[in-house]
């Protein structure tokens, strides 16, 4: 989803009718391999724990690719909300409270 939600954006003179509909066609693919992925990953891992994956995933995903696609650097501000974000997915699976 990363790139059909970000990756027309370094392209930013192209028709937005013409990135729609390729952001679209990318999505469309990602959704066929995601439904039967959280449909399986269900066996085992509760909802709240494969949105967690999900997200943790794709903030990785996403940092790479603006760092190496957009070409936009990772700061120290990124780090440290994205260690926030590691605390909150140890909470969900490993947390004291029950």
């Amino acid at each position: 989803m990363t790139m059909a939600w970000y990756g027309h954006l370094r392209f930013p003179g192209a028709p937005l009718w013409a990135v729609v509909f390729i952001s679209w066609g990318i999505a469309l693919v990602e959704y066929w391999l995601a439904v039967p992925a959280n449909r399986l990953g269900h066996r085992v891992y509760s909802a709240a724990e494969l949105k967690t994956l999900q997200e943790v995933i794709t903030l990785i995903v996403f940092a790479g690719f603006s760092a190496f696609w957009l070409k936009e650097p990772l700061t120290l501000n990124h780090a440290v909300g994205f260690g926030f974000i590691a605390l909150g997915a140890f909470f969900i699976f490993r947390g004291p409270f029950g």
